[in-house]
């Protein structure tokens, strides 16, 4: 399809941004580089660029019409000049701090700062692919739906153990579905329930109550993100209709009941070809 025939080349905001910059590559299918990106991410899960490969060799036939739909509506277009940059506002821990304790913003400087981790890293994982940056709305959705990852382990309850990046995974896909987030959601569940071969724990039971969760909340992409810092946490969960994750707790009930650290799963037997996948 040329660029003078692509309907997103020729669609515009208010402001003049165009939905899909013509010089954007138009989206590939190309499922065997996405298996060969997760083999390779099961190999080394902190390598977190091959989660981005995985995403991007899986296009989603829907994907631009949400764009189209979310950044074009008036919702979008205030969110985009108001917030049009997450980074900056998450990694301004001190202005976070000032809000009141209890808040999503404590919890979240919480969550990060005991991980070690920023919202600019993440970015940084991203850049890595060096593909390039359009000024179109596209980049914005992109980096929205990135910038928002670590929120959703903050709120929906899920640690950076392998279940818990499944699940938060898992969780996404309900809220923006994608071919990407089914294939490490539940291959990853799938290779978890293999290095614990014989563990009672419902893996496969806390990875679909988190896709559950995930289509009954509300698109937080969609939400004033400096709004929901302010509030105090449990009402921003109850609010996005973000139950506890019963089964996923569960899980870490069994196998510390079962002598398996859930943070270091491997630990729990010598290592094999294949890892598992976070």
């Amino acid at each position: 399809m040329t660029a003078s025939s692509d309907k997103y080349s020729n669609t515009f905001a208010a402001d003049g941004t165009v939905l899909r910059h013509p010089d954007r590559p138009q989206a590939q299918y190309r499922p065997l580089r996405a298996v060969r990106s997760f083999q390779a991410l099961i190999k080394d899960k902190e390598d977190t660029s091959l989660v981005f490969k995985i995403f991007e060799s899986l296009p989603s036939r829907g994907f631009m019409e949400r764009v189209r739909d979310f950044t074009m509506s008036p919702h979008g277009e205030h969110l985009r000049s108001t917030e049009p940059n997450l980074p900056e506002i998450l990694d301004d821990h001190a202005a976070l701090r000032r809000t009141d304790k209890g808040s999503l913003a404590h919890a979240y400087c919480d969550f990060m700062e005991s991980e070690g981790l920023s919202a600019a890293g993440l970015v940084a994982e991203s850049e890595r692919l060096g593909r390039p940056r359009f000024p179109d709305l596209v980049e914005w959705f992109i980096n929205r739906s990135r910038d928002t990852h670590d929120l959703f382990h903050v709120l929906t309850g899920y640690g950076r153990d392998a279940l818990g990046e499944q699940c938060v995974l898992l969780f996404t896909h309900g809220q923006s579905p994608s071919q990407g987030h089914l294939l490490i959601g539940y291959a990853g569940a799938a290779n978890i329930k293999k290095m614990v071969k014989g563990s009672d724990a419902p893996v496969f039971g806390a990875v679909r109550q988190a896709h559950r969760t995930g289509k009954g909340a509300p698109s937080l992409m969609a939400q004033p993100i400096r709004e929901l810092l302010t509030r105090p946490l449990e009402d921003v969960r109850a609010s996005l209709r973000i139950p506890q994750p019963t089964k996923y707790r569960e899980c870490h009930r069994i196998w510390q009941a079962e002598g398996i650290d859930p943070y270091d799963l491997l630990a729990t037997k010598p290592a094999e070809p294949e890892l598992v996948a976070a």
